[in-house]
């Protein structure tokens, strides 16, 4: 089968779960999979499942992908700012529908690779840069929209709270421990957040600081801060997992 099949068959796929939005299924059609994988992982660009991009991380499921994007509610006035850049599939995918796209990404090696793609797909309205996702981006706050790409913890980190405009969405996997992880639309209004729960997941974990580089000691480092995630990344962190049958999907408003 072709690659050009293959993506016919893994759209079809999303809509019939769930991926109703045009505007999402388009830039994922558009977008080619393949330049953010592995040469070794092309032929299953276009499967359903999670692949090793190296340095111990995955690039999400479509499904993840494209229900996590759909949750955002997108339009080309928005600007978004998405934290843990990966391979950058994500963002390139975001970049088709929003205004702006801003990603922080703290790994160096997968930024510069993600830096390298997005130029290549000439997708001139990303900004890329290296640090820590929980402090997010002040300077080019506030953000429409901010989109979580790692879990853990039971509440958004205050900075990105902070960061995100009255009446923006933030889409964030939260839970008690990775087990436990929910992808979760937040809305901030004017006298609070509005909290909805969408559906159960599982991701890395949303770690704070950055790694340090090899040959410098990172002081006061050891695992991932509690209620961040429990322990660091691993070679092969689990995929983001979406149940088959959406009838179990939660859907509740807290």
């Amino acid at each position: 089968m072709s690659s050009a099949a293959r993506k016919i068959r893994l759209l079809m796929l999303l809509r019939r779960n769930g991926v109703n939005s045009t505007d999402v299924l388009r830039a994922m059609e558009l977008i080619p999979r393949e330049v953010f994988v592995p040469p070794t992982f092309h032929d299953q660009a276009y499967e359903d499942t999670a692949l090793p991009i190296g340095h111990g991380q995955t690039i999400s499921q479509p499904m993840v992908v494209g229900l996590m994007t759909q949750a955002l509610q997108l339009s080309d006035r928005l600007k978004v700012l998405e934290i843990g850049t990966g391979s950058g599939y994500q963002a390139a995918v975001l970049a088709k529908i929003a205004r702006r796209v801003y990603t922080i990404e703290r790994h160096r090696p997968l930024l510069a690779e993600a830096e390298g793609r997005f130029q290549a797909l000439r997708l001139h309205n990303i900004t890329a840069r290296h640090g820590d996702g929980m402090r997010g981006w002040p300077q080019a706050a506030p953000f429409e929209r901010i989109l979580v790409t790692a879990g853990g913890g039971m509440d958004p980190p205050p900075d990105l709270m902070d960061q995100l405009a009255v009446g923006g969405i933030m889409v964030i996997p939260l839970g008690a421990d990775r087990r436990s992880l929910h992808v979760v639309r937040l809305r901030k209004t004017e006298t609070g957040v509005e909290r909805e729960q969408l559906w159960p997941v599982r991701f890395v974990p949303l770690l704070p600081e950055v790694p340090v580089e090899p040959g410098r000691a990172e002081p006061g480092r050891g695992q991932a801060a509690p209620g961040q995630g429990g322990m660091e990344r691993g070679d092969m962190p689990p995929p983001a997992l979406i149940p088959p049958d959406f009838s179990d999907v939660i859907h509740q408003r807290a």
